[in-house]
């Protein structure tokens, strides 16, 4: 039996990644346990989980380090990895969006843009959105606390994420337009798929018939 390497994420993936896993026999229950640990053997179903950084998931699985993973759709379209992304996983929902300032939001008409600047974690998506609309953008790349540059004139405009959009209202902020939906994806390494199939279609399919 081939031994298959499984990343999965750190953070608010991990415990549904772990019970993801588990309901078709891949008990890594102890994951959520002891949450310093990085590795985690089933030595009985010849199974390796590595539990990392979402950020960090598609690049051990495009190089082989890990033959599987769980990322999020919007890491996976910031980095445009070549991987083969069979299933999306139905969990970790969000939202990616465009917001402004409420004052601003309330005399702004986003047809009339022509030149903007945003502040954004994910500067390939928010470039790729506004050169589909025709739009020229100045893109800040931030690490965190996005929502803050439009209150010190860093930018007047951000690109962010958002659950329930309580962040962006504490912030005084709207959102002007959804850029896309996103969820927890299945990723597989495309090497591994070839040496592995007949191990990793099987982890697969079983996915499948689980996920509502």
């Amino acid at each position: 039996m081939d031994q298959i390497t499984i990343a999965i994420p750190k953070g608010r993936n991990l415990k549904p990644s772990v019970e993801l896993f588990k309901s078709i026999g891949l008990d890594g229950s102890s994951i959520i346990e002891d949450t310093r640990r990085l590795l985690f053997e089933l030595p009985e179903k010849n199974v390796k989980f590595l539990v990392i950084r979402d950020t960090d998931i598609p690049t051990y699985v495009e190089y082989g380090a890990a033959d599987m993973g769980v990322s999020g759709k919007d890491v996976l379209a910031e980095q445009g990895r070549d991987l083969y992304e069979p299933l999306d996983l139905k969990f970790g929902f969000c939202r990616m969006v465009l917001a402004e300032p409420k004052e601003l939001r309330a005399k702004d008409d986003p047809s009339k843009w022509t030149h903007i600047r945003v502040a954004t974690k994910f500067p390939r998506i928010t470039e790729n959105y506004f050169f589909n609309k025709g739009v020229q953008v100045e893109i800040i790349k931030l690490y965190g606390s996005i929502e803050l540059a439009p209150l010190v004139g860093l930018s007047e405009r951000i690109v962010d994420l958002v659950s329930t959009g309580r962040t962006l209202k504490e912030n005084g902020l709207l959102e002007v337009e959804e850029i896309m939906k996103v969820t927890a994806r299945l990723i597989v390494n495309r090497a591994s798929l070839k040496t592995k199939y007949e191990r990793i279609n099987r982890i697969i399919e079983e996915l499948r018939s689980i996920i509502p």
